[in-house]
């Protein structure tokens, strides 16, 4: 068994926002999402109108990573996915990424799109792994610091068509 098959995939609450906190200002020190942003996504992922899902990757009583999607018509969006630098390259991310497109097939949603640092190639190649398409780019999109942000989308539908051929997506730079 390998370290990321020891880990629990479970649904985010409200009690791990602290402890994901801790990760996400080590991870994103510059532009770490805040205690209310965590908030306010978990919000929408309970009851019959839940939008979104997110995950948290336990190890023993260690939170090693998480995840969320949102969802809006047939257009999901992957907001986060992170994992600590001791579990890079274990597969837990592309475990969390499975779970995320698995919730955005229950939402219905025909596409999923995200946005990617320019910087992040480890993150792109996973993206890339499990199908999706760079279509353009986010110019300073990543405050402060003002990082580019790579626009990656995914289409579902098998009958769609290459998703680098459908229309831009608004305020992206769309580079064919």
């Amino acid at each position: 068994m390998t370290e990321s098959e020891t880990c629990v995939l479970r649904e985010m609450r409200w009690w791990d926002i602290d402890r994901v906190l801790e990760l996400e200002r080590a991870l994103f020190p510059d532009d770490a999402w805040s205690r209310g942003m965590f908030w306010s996504e978990l919000a929408h992922a309970r009851g019959p109108e839940a939008s979104r899902k997110y995950l948290v990757a336990e190890e023993g009583e260690r939170i090693v990573g998480y995840a969320g999607v949102a969802s809006s018509g047939e257009q999901a969006d992957i907001q986060t996915i992170a994992v600590t630098r001791d579990y890079w390259g274990t597969g837990l991310g592309g475990r969390l990424l499975t779970e995320l497109l698995r919730a955005a097939t229950a939402f219905e949603c025909a596409e999923v799109m995200l946005e990617c640092r320019v910087d992040n190639i480890r993150a792109q190649k996973l993206y890339e792994r499990f199908g999706f398409e760079a279509i353009g780019f986010r110019r300073g999109y990543y405050q402060p610091g003002n990082v580019d942000a790579l626009v990656m989308r995914l289409t579902t539908k098998p009958d769609s068509g290459s998703a680098a051929g459908s229309a831009p997506v608004q305020g992206t730079q769309i580079n064919d």
